[in-house]
């Protein structure tokens, strides 16, 4: 019997929905002539800048490339400490050692997936200068307890939303709780551009001319460089891609929060494996659905890997965010961690499972979803 294939994200299917304002978008660039910064990219800025609540937006390269910035821009470099997560894409931690900083980690929450704030106190130095927090697939981290932490020890609040673009923390966006908040315009996250693209927000004027002078060239002037400085730049044309998308961002983050709620309701009887939840007080854009999988059922061996390859075998794609937490790669081999550092985000890399999401899923290709795991537990 011929099984659908579905596929982790289907951006096709998004393309199509909005296909004609999307190349109209990329056609008026390609007419201008005009490839290369320009009102395009400025208006984008403002329109994000208003989205997220915020005085200051400046786009950038990348999500990386909007950790960097923000991390130069703070003054954060040789000798100082940047506590974040060990679970989470390597960018979080890479930026922090590409400006000279150490990155020192503290466990996550199981439930949430996210640090566990009680955890963060206990690695404070005199040396930490910053905090890099997670907004990790979607899920707000509790930034009214995180930003008592910061003040209370003086320390910034880096908000990583590479993941969460509309996701919101007490009715007010990620992006404009903390000092400074970056976001990446990958094409699979929420709000992602038809290439790489990033986005850097904040409130403080000096943060944001520090920014703007560092990603071009560190020049305020052409030909006058003033600090060394990089070419991080925002493409004309993904800006006005993404203008079209924001416009859709709020309806699609409703698509996605329907889906999960579906997939609790499907999912909900199966007990081999983990829901993920919502916490109180969050607004979550589901940029991941990740269930959590036993790695035993009743003493019979049966782990993530056997469902995901169950799966796969049924026609579905899921994936898994992250199988090597960051602080047992072998590039910070040399900061000493071990083994059981920090044991519960071993455990969920070994646990994790991203099922498929993305606006414009149907219930039937969930049902299929559902159905394909309660076989692969069946068997």
């Amino acid at each position: 019997m011929q099984v659908n294939t579905i596929p982790p994200v289907d951006l096709v299917r998004q393309y199509e929905s909005i296909n004609k304002e999307i190349d109209n978008a990329i056609l008026k660039v390609v007419r201008s002539g005009h490839y290369i910064g320009g009102s395009v990219v400025k208006d984008f800025e403002q329109q994000l800048s208003q989205y997220i609540g915020t005085s200051q937006c400046l786009t950038c390269n990348s999500g990386t490339d909007a950790l960097y910035l923000a991390l130069k821009a703070l003054n954060i470099g040789f000798d100082d400490e940047v506590i974040t997560t060990p679970f989470s894409f390597i960018a979080t931690a890479e930026t922090i050692s590409l400006v000279g900083a150490k990155p020192v980690f503290a466990d996550i929450e199981r439930d949430t997936f996210n640090l566990d704030l009680e955890n963060i106190e206990k690695t404070i130095s005199p040396r930490t200068k910053a905090i890099i927090v997670v907004h990790l697939f979607g899920q707000p981290v509790n930034m009214t307890r995180l930003m008592e932490i910061a003040n209370k020890h003086n320390l910034y609040v880096i908000e990583d939303c590479a993941q969460a673009t509309g996701a919101k923390w007490e009715k007010k966006v990620v992006g404009s709780i903390g000092h400074v908040g970056c976001f990446s315009f990958f094409p699979t996250k929420n709000l992602g551009a038809c290439g790489d693209g990033g986005a850097i927000t904040t409130n403080d004027s000096r943060v944001a001319q520090t920014i703007r002078i560092i990603k071009e060239h560190g020049s305020m002037q052409r030909y006058h460089h003033d600090v060394v400085g990089i070419n991080s730049r925002l493409d004309t044309i993904q800006a006005g891609i993404l203008q079209v998308k924001l416009s859709y961002l709020d309806t699609w983050n409703e698509q996605r929060r329907k889906i999960a709620d579906y997939y609790d309701k499907l999912l909900n009887s199966v007990s081999m494996i983990k829901l993920p939840k919502e916490i109180m007080g969050g607004y979550h854009v589901w940029n991941q659905y990740t269930v959590l999988v036993e790695n035993k059922i009743n003493n019979k061996k049966y782990n993530r890997d056997i469902l995901k390859k169950g799966l796969e075998d049924q026609g579905i794609i899921s994936m898994v965010y992250y199988p090597i937490p960051i602080h047992l790669q072998k590039v910070y081999v040399n900061l000493g961690y071990k083994e059981m550092s920090f044991p519960i985000t071993e455990k969920v890399s070994h646990e994790v499972l991203s099922l498929p999401i993305f606006p414009g899923m149907l219930p039937q290709e969930q049902e299929q979803v559902a159905n394909a795991i309660k076989a692969s537990f069946n068997t």
